[in-house]
């Protein structure tokens, strides 16, 4: 069956680089699936085949992608083939349309897709999270194995690693000069701290984003940590141990971890659902107030090669006038602490600022260094400057950087087609995908349990 299986995916890699990309889109639940398409790629077909069972969630998706189609400005000129009968996996894998597969819809079922598509021979890039309990990891990791055998390519989107001031954390973090080592810290004071803000009423490309009604059913959706604390946990990985890695059965070991709910009201469901009720399969999440209990609050304390990390992931239901998401991150060096933050004070924008460590109120070359690092990354960056003075520094960034979080779907995706054409990803990647859903997923064990 592997030399079967090997076989096909190697004539789907070949058709992958002789002929180019084609998309198929699989079930999309999420406005992540359409967002992978808000731009036109040279390489990928225009022709994109969609197999989703009918509903409001696949007229969403197209709704989404004809928008794009005809906004004024760069408009795509994406063609939608559509099979949305009720055997619409069955059909996908028989008609073999395309050689990529573009996930991103309800989590309940993502890890089977990704299991059924990988052992048809098809390339996968996956929306996180691509595994939502211990049972999915185990079929993942499977699936990996499978992969690798296959020379298939499995990416999940980690858009997250595309924001500017992610990126300069990451590198004052690798600038030893400026920032010195990170920290073990422990579980009191980790040396890694991150936190993100969601909310379940927002605009997306300009419109009010309706959710399905199963988005609030965790069960389906996933609890916090193993969703959007999936990039958080990413985050600690791709910004401390860069191009590093990971053994999961022996560089993390998970601590604790807890959950709690959001409650929304009747009226702000329907809001965001445009549904009349909630549905039967949400009646048990209901408390005795007549709230909705979505459960989309996690935290998990974890050590990652004996550093100690922090990961909480918090939902709301709408941010403050002019506020979104935001997001939180703290890494302790030995010199310097790095932070990003994006609240009020803020103006909802992330920033990043440099903060003397304690110990080293003495060295007064502390500021000279730092400016000068970040007068070598302006060869990259350029317009980057230092604002401040007396041991804390904010790092100012040319507006021209700040694309927005939309924009970070296609820069993933130009990604993972480089690496389809180059026919393989870092040594990296896939070890420490292993490593960042064993931490979410036994996260979710962990406050389960406890």
């Amino acid at each position: 069956m592997y030399r079967w299986l090997t076989i096909l995916a190697m004539m789907l890699v070949s058709s992958t680089q002789a002929q180019g990309v084609r998309l198929i889109t699989l079930d999309p639940g999420h406005f992540h699936a359409g967002l992978v398409q808000k731009f036109m790629y040279p390489q990928v077909d225009a022709v994109v085949h969609v197999y989703a069972p009918a509903g409001p969630d696949l007229q969403e998706h197209l709704k989404r992608i004809e928008g794009y189609n005809t906004r004024a400005d760069s408009p795509t000129h994406w063609q939608e083939g559509v099979y949305s009968g009720p055997d619409f996996l069955e059909q996908m894998l028989r008609q073999k349309a395309g050689n990529v597969v573009a996930l991103a819809g309800n989590n309940r079922r993502k890890t089977e897709y990704i299991d059924r598509s990988i052992r048809a021979g098809f390339n996968v890039l996956a929306d996180k999270p691509m595994a939502i309990t211990p049972e999915g990891f185990t079929l993942l990791r499977e699936d990996l194995a499978l992969a690798a055998r296959a020379k298939l390519l499995l990416y999940d989107i980690m858009t997250e690693r595309y924001e500017i001031t992610t990126i300069l954390q990451r590198e004052l973090a690798r600038t030893p000069e400026v920032f010195g080592t990170l920290t073990k810290g422990d579980a009191e004071h980790p040396a890694v701290t991150m936190e993100s803000v969601h909310h379940f009423f927002k605009e997306v490309s300009g419109k009010p984003l309706i959710r399905p009604a199963w988005f609030f059913d965790v069960r389906q959706e996933g609890e916090a940590i193993p969703d959007v604390g999936t990039h958080l946990v990413d985050l600690v990985q791709w910004e401390c141990f860069p191009d590093r890695a990971l053994d999961w059965q022996k560089d993390i070991q998970v601590h604790s971890a807890r959950r709690w709910p959001t409650p929304l009201t009747l009226e702000q469901f329907q809001r965001v659902t445009g549904q009349a009720q909630i549905p039967d399969y949400l009646k048990a999440d209901i408390g005795p107030d007549g709230r909705l209990n979505v459960f989309q609050n996690g935290e998990v304390d974890y050590t990652i090669c004996g550093v100690a990390a922090r990961v909480t992931a918090l939902w709301r239901f709408e941010a403050p006038p002019g506020g979104g998401d935001t997001h939180y991150s703290e890494l302790i060096g030995t010199r310097a602490i790095l932070s990003i933050r994006q609240g009020e004070a803020e103006h909802y924008q992330p920033t990043l600022r440099v903060a003397k460590n304690s110990g080293m109120n003495t060295d007064p070359h502390f500021e000279s260094v730092l400016r000068a690092a970040i007068q070598r990354l302006c060869g990259t960056w350029p317009g980057l400057e230092v604002k401040g003075s007396g041991g804390f520094y904010e790092i100012v960034l040319p507006e021209k950087y700040r694309v927005g979080h939309e924009a970070h779907f296609a820069q993933v995706t130009e990604e993972y087609l480089r690496f389809l054409k180059e026919g393989k990803m870092p040594d990296w990647v896939v070890p420490n995908l292993l490593a960042k859903y064993y931490t979410t997923t036994e996260a979710w064990r962990l406050a389960h349990e406890h």
